[in-house]
């Protein structure tokens, strides 16, 4: 019986951390999954380096800013989130910050900002 209780927490626990682990994505990953489902596009770097050029079709929300989880508590949680910073740091740390408020479809963009413009995809300053 022992035994049988061990294996079932077990079970639990490697099914709640898969739950947790979060998506990176590379760059031409991530752009497949621009425009689908809904996805909003999440762009957490300073208003500073949003202005310098961003994805196409961001908003951007300044994960270093005070009040980031009520700005993206505003965001539709039923929709795909896509985050990017400029190499993949800061977008780590808002992605984990958003799953713990409930966002269960967010992914990150592996390398950021820097890496989308090193595969040459599009970018806008507007």
């Amino acid at each position: 019986m022992t035994r049988t209780l061990f294996l079932i927490a077990i079970f639990i626990s490697l099914s709640f951390a898969s739950l947790a682990q979060a998506e990176h994505l590379e760059s031409e990953d991530f752009q497949q999954r621009l425009g689908k489902n809904g996805a909003q596009l999440i762009d957490v770097r300073t208003s500073e380096e949003f202005a310098k050029g961003h994805l196409v079709g961001a908003k951007n929300i300044d994960w270093l800013e005070d009040g980031f989880i009520e700005k993206t508590n505003k965001l539709d949680k039923t929709k795909p989130v896509l985050l990017y910073c400029a190499a993949g740091g800061r977008s780590g740390e808002a992605l984990t910050a958003m799953q713990e408020a409930g966002f269960k479809l967010a992914v990150d963009l592996k390398h950021g900002y820097n890496g989308w413009k090193r595969s040459n995809l599009p970018t806008t300053t507007k």
